[in-house]
């Protein structure tokens, strides 16, 4: 089975993984494909890419290894401790605690999932139906602060704050299934 490609944020490029990309000029053009497979490509790319600037919070283009794991997880992502952190030291030789989108796709595309499109989208209604308790088709930024801290107790304040900006779009205090499906895919 053919790994999937990663574009890079640096060259807006693909970088290699099999046999179908060839050098050219400095980067790689990847060569004819079937376009649900880019599709499904530049979705994975969006989701990584929103789960990362939703924890890049100054907007640095870094964040914290120790934030990796909350990402995953927040990305209903499978994965061993162990694995992640033989991953985390590739991407940061030199241990400074920070990566950026390019090393976060290396470590986040080993983890994803080959799910389809619907079945993401159902696993995230019941997600969605777990918090919405009352069923209002809502849930509250206060709540949704709550599980964030509870995925990440490293995230301070003003993580939170910038995360629920992000987030509540409308500025309505509540996080509706469509603003939540955003977040979590980047759609």
């Amino acid at each position: 089975m053919l790994s999937p490609p990663i574009r890079t944020q640096a060259t807006n490029s693909y970088l290699p993984r099999d046999s179908d990309y060839k050098p050219h000029e400095h980067h790689y053009i990847l060569t004819p494909r079937t376009e649900t497979k880019m599709d499904e490509d530049d979705q994975k790319v969006a989701i990584m890419r929103k789960a990362f600037q939703m924890f890049d919070t100054s907007k640095s283009g870094f964040i914290d290894t120790l934030k990796i794991s909350t990402i995953l997880n927040t990305m209903g992502q499978l994965f061993d401790d162990s694995e992640l952190n033989e991953l985390i030291e590739e991407v940061d030789p030199d241990a400074t605690g920070k990566v950026n989108f390019d090393g976060f796709c290396e470590i986040a595309a080993h983890f994803l999932e080959e799910d389809d499109a619907e079945a993401m989208q159902e696993e995230l209604k019941e997600a969605f139906r777990l918090y919405d308790r009352e069923g209002n088709g809502y849930i509250t930024t206060a709540t949704l602060r709550e599980i964030l801290a509870a995925l990440d107790d490293k995230l301070g304040p003003e993580d939170l704050d910038g995360i629920i900006a992000e987030i509540d779009t409308d500025g309505s205090g509540t996080v509706d299934f469509d603003e939540f499906m955003e977040m979590m895919t980047g759609e």
